[in-house]
């Protein structure tokens, strides 16, 4: 029996989102300036080659700066299926087999998941989804490789590594 596929949204910071928003809100007054602009221009002497690749080079930067961030908040997830963990950042797609991993933590302190590929865990990727859905997210995982090893730790545990890692 095959499982189903599983998708997980990232989650973006108010901040992040308001970026996104600021930056598509800019590219679409790119796209407005450059219009009124090129309106004008068709008015005048169109010959010049330099105008011709001014404007096409500014709705390239446009429209491409709208497309990247409208990808971005809306194919931004993790998606988990019978073989693989893929993260996809908008258009930015990396693939993790499922036998890599080695184990997952969960940080409890700092309300972070981590998916360890190496025992000495030097490689890792952190998980940024609703803190609601770590527990799906990890048993999915542990369903797709019984192998994975499950670890947490608490705030205080956290903070007593981070005062001896200090004190080094």
């Amino acid at each position: 029996m095959e499982t189903p596929v599983k998708r997980y949204p990232f989650r973006f910071t108010p901040l992040v989102t308001a970026l996104c928003c600021l930056g598509l809100a800019l590219s679409a007054a790119g796209i407005g300036l450059t219009t009124w602009q090129f309106v004008g221009f068709l008015g005048g002497d169109i010959s010049s080659a330099y105008e011709w690749m001014k404007y096409i080079l500014l709705y390239f930067v446009a429209i491409a700066l709208a497309v990247l961030l409208s990808a971005m908040l809306i194919r931004s997830q993790y998606v988990i299926d019978e073989r693989y963990l893929v993260t996809q950042f908008g258009i930015i797609k990396s693939k993790y087999d499922l036998k890599t991993v080695y184990s997952v933590h969960l940080f409890r302190g700092t309300g972070k998941l981590a998916v360890y590929f190496d025992d000495y865990k030097t490689k890792y990727i952190v998980i940024i989804v609703k803190e609601s859905w770590y527990d799906d997210f990890v048993r999915t995982i542990m369903e797709r490789n019984p192998r994975i090893a499950f670890s947490f730790s608490t705030a205080e545990e956290e903070e007593a590594v981070k005062k001896d890692r200090d004190k080094k």
